[in-house]
């Protein structure tokens, strides 16, 4: 008879044991899967001359790129930035350089053209991270539309350098959309 008991003790044991080790995996998976993803959205700074094919940052925009960097180097306090994404042109390349270096990490160049292609790349291999995108201002909006942020941003005008967004994408819920200012305003 207390061989049986003993048989019976283990396999509760074993039961509770692997119930146990179910319900932790189980918790693991429910918080790795809850990560916010944040992308933050600039537009290139200030280039030379507008009449160039690719032009390059003027002394304003390489002032604004440094700008740039100390505002998101600062974002998360604990991490920082995850990754850099530029597109294919110098002026957002350029912009995105003294990030990388305050950083330590590279500017991945990307197509402007492939908005979903960097919207499926990001949410598949940064989630819960942080990230910086800098494009144009044609791009800027249909990427936030991409990522369901909002779809109601003001235009951009052709001088306007200094908005920065933040588009919160939490693993369930409303993803929100923040537009802030950094650096000198744009008519100045």
């Amino acid at each position: 008879m207390d061989d049986n008991r003993r048989k019976r003790r283990r396999r509760r044991r074993i039961i509770a044991s692997a119930i146990f080790l179910v319900m932790a995996l189980s918790l693991a998976w429910v918080f790795e899967s809850q990560s916010t993803t944040t992308v933050v959205f600039a537009r290139y700074a200030e280039v030379l001359d507008q009449g160039e094919e690719n032009p390059g940052l003027s002394p304003a925009g390489q002032q604004r790129s440094r700008e740039l960097a100390r505002v998101v180097s600062m974002i998360d306090v604990v991490s920082g930035v995850d990754a850099i994404f530029a597109t294919q042109y110098r002026s957002t390349q350029e912009t995105a350089e003294p990030l990388a270096e305050v950083m330590q990490i590279p500017v991945q160049v990307v197509d402007s053209n492939n908005v979903r292609g960097l919207v499926q790349m990001i949410l598949k291999e940064y989630k819960g991270k942080i990230v910086l995108v800098i494009t144009d201002e044609e791009a800027l909006p249909r990427l936030i539309r991409k990522f369901h942020g909002s779809k109601r941003l003001a235009p951009i005008t052709e001088h306007e350098h200094d908005n920065l967004y933040l588009v919160s994408i939490p693993w369930y819920g409303k993803v929100k959309t923040l537009q802030l200012k950094y650096g000198a305003p744009y008519g100045q």
